[in-house]
């Protein structure tokens, strides 16, 4: 996400990795952002020690865990945010923090502290709105196939909706991007039923040629279900039309959950997981 929102102001490339292995460019001249709310997220820590044996300047946020422990030990530059809670609650804390750190480095000139705020009185004074337009759609998802579309620009509301709908509804999704699912994605759609139901975010600063795209492609969707809904976002930047379909998504992730009588907060297959990790380490 913050990858994404400070794409057109950062003076440098910034690629985000989620597995083992760091490129071989990472060296000296690098800074490694190494972020995992627990702090013992085992590919961030591999990645975390490859990053300080290529000398790269390496940063750290997290709430404790092994992460910490070594940062403290080889005196990293880190962060602490608070502890204890379900890592996907804690996003907000996250972010901001992975602001503060650009713009400490010099990457980004503008920590956004005034787009955050106003991003914040935005979803207190629209929270009943939210919520009732997340309701709403959820009734329109549960006992359909949930497939999700943005634009590129804004591919990761897509992203942190499908891991709701994971985790807290305990739902199976997908989502990709526009324009890049017109070269490949849409074709498939010859093969889709009427039990899919299309989510798009939209928001009115997309390339107007996406925009042009997801009319042409709604049109291709009404071929195959009438399930199609699209939610556009609101705020003055950004960061805030982000985070108000972010927020709404996960208000749709928590009702689905109470419709289907599970908790959100169960994740009794991922510790199973963890668990059998650490047996064979």
């Amino acid at each position: 996400i913050a990858a994404q929102l400070v794409a057109a102001e950062a003076t440098c490339p910034i690629e985000v990795y989620s597995n083992y292995y760091l490129p071989a460019y990472v060296g000296k001249n690098s800074l490694v952002i190494a972020c995992s709310y627990s702090g013992n997220t085992e590919e961030t820590i591999a990645a975390m020690e490859q990053a300080l044996a290529k000398g790269a300047r390496v940063c750290v946020i997290t709430s404790g865990g092994k992460m910490l422990e070594m940062a403290r030990e080889k005196g990293l530059d880190h962060i602490v945010i608070p502890g204890g809670n379900p890592p996907r609650t804690m996003l907000a804390y996250s972010l901001t923090q992975q602001f503060f750190v650009l713009r400490h480095y010099g990457i980004i000139r503008d920590g956004f502290e005034k787009s955050i705020a106003a991003a914040a009185e935005l979803l207190e004074r629209e929270k009943e709105a939210i919520k009732k337009e997340a309701l709403e759609l959820t009734g329109k998802l549960v006992g359909k196939q949930l497939v999700i579309y943005s634009e590129a620009s804004t591919e990761a509301v897509s992203i942190r909706f499908r891991q709701q709908v994971n985790e807290n509804s305990k739902v199976l999704c997908w989502h990709h991007a526009i324009p890049e699912m017109n070269h490949n994605e849409l074709v498939g759609w010859a093969g889709a039923d009427k039990h899919i139901a299309v989510v798009i975010f939209r928001h009115k600063e997309d390339h107007e040629r996406s925009q042009i795209r997801m009319e042409i492609n709604k049109g291709v969707f009404q071929n195959y279900t009438p399930h199609i809904n699209e939610v556009w976002s609101k705020g003055d930047s950004a960061i805030a039309r982000q985070l108000y379909l972010i927020n709404l998504g996960d208000w749709v992730s928590l009702y689905w959950a109470q419709k289907k009588g599970v908790d959100p907060s169960e994740i009794a297959v991922i510790n199973m997981l963890k668990g059998k990790l650490a047996e064979m380490k």
